[in-house]
């Protein structure tokens, strides 16, 4: 679903379906007493655009009374909706009661809270990192050595080392923690 507007009987959205059989979703809008109006924007061999016009289901009621903006595209796939949202954990908490007080099936898949960058590294990790970086250090080729950039840097190679190894295991944990690869990992912070 790309969009969707509250019009005075309903909703209006514009999905893209990823079908082969266009004609078989149709005739499911055809027969669905909740579906007022369809209007075919686009369709090919893969997939069909089009507008529906439809009336108000209960998970977008409960979302608009928990007070939820949902982010957009969203993903129907197989009868399940992927919602994304930003939102407070009391809206996500008023969400939840929503759906349940309207018999709504729901999972929530995942909860993140983003990292902050500016607290992942400490100022000198920064400083080190964005000077070995600016130098090439982490090109390949390397544009410059660990000695060189400690000499620029005027620390002893041993140091820039240490800087440098800290700060990458504070981005890559987070990195991974974020992409949900390794079950149990900490985040850094």
């Amino acid at each position: 679903m790309f969009t969707a507007h509250r019009t005075e009987d309903g909703m209006r959205v514009i999905v893209e379906a990823e079908t082969a059989d266009t004609e078989a979703l149709f005739k499911q809008f055809d027969e669905a007493p909740e579906v007022s109006s369809y209007e075919i924007l686009r369709a090919d061999q893969r997939s069909v655009l089009f507008q529906l016009e439809a009336l108000e289901q209960a998970p977008r009621i409960a979302a608009h009374t928990a007070g939820i903006l949902p982010q957009y595209p969203m993903i129907l796939r197989n009868g399940w909706q992927t919602i994304e949202a930003i939102t407070s954990w009391e809206r996500l908490s008023q969400l939840k009661e929503e759906f349940e007080r309207a018999d709504v099936s729901f999972e929530v898949l995942s909860v993140t809270q983003p990292i902050e960058t500016t607290h992942l590294l400490t100022d000198r990790q920064w400083e080190v990192l964005t000077e070995a970086t600016t130098r090439g250090y982490y090109d390949s080729p390397r544009g410059c050595s660990l000695t060189e950039l400690a000499a620029a840097l005027d620390v002893n190679p041993s140091a820039v080392s240490g800087v440098l190894h800290r700060a990458e295991e504070q981005i890559i944990k987070a990195f991974v923690a974020e992409t949900k690869q390794v079950d149990g990992l900490d985040r850094p912070g």
